[in-house]
């Protein structure tokens, strides 16, 4: 018994360390807010500044002004081109977001809102993308 939990707990831990190890270092110059944000309204893409803001969350509430930018410049590739209904869902799958840890307490809530948010407006952007300029 005590060998399966050592065990157990060694492949924990060692999942843990690879993906850490797949994550890239924050390319800001500094963990400041500022720096990242920055680096955040730098990037190329709506899936760079996605990147970005994996490798430079706080893990709290400070992800919320990480995660506005992203979503503003995923938002750039598609939503002048949505019709009434499409942005109608669109804003609810937001809402959604906003709504999905209401019941939660804690700073990392208002961080997993941010990223939630990002996604949807990351999936929108990709899905825009790959359709092309005529559906824009």
């Amino acid at each position: 018994m005590l060998l399966r939990s050592c065990l157990a707990m060694s492949a924990v831990l060692l999942m843990l360390t690879t993906v850490h190890a797949a994550t890239e270092e924050c390319p800001a110059k500094s963990t400041q807010m500022d720096d990242i944000i920055a680096e955040l309204q730098k990037a190329p893409s709506c899936n760079r500044a996605m990147k970005i803001f994996e490798a430079c969350e706080y893990g709290a509430s400070g992800d919320v002004q990480f995660g506005t930018v992203v979503e503003k410049r995923c938002e750039g590739d598609f939503l002048s081109g949505l019709r009434a209904p499409q942005k109608k869902a669109y804003a609810s799958q937001l809402k959604r977001c906003d709504h999905k840890y209401d019941n939660e307490s804690g700073t990392m809530y208002r961080s997993f809102t941010a990223f939630c948010r990002a996604i949807v407006a990351q999936r929108y952007s990709q899905k825009a993308l790959k359709a092309g300029p005529k559906s824009r």
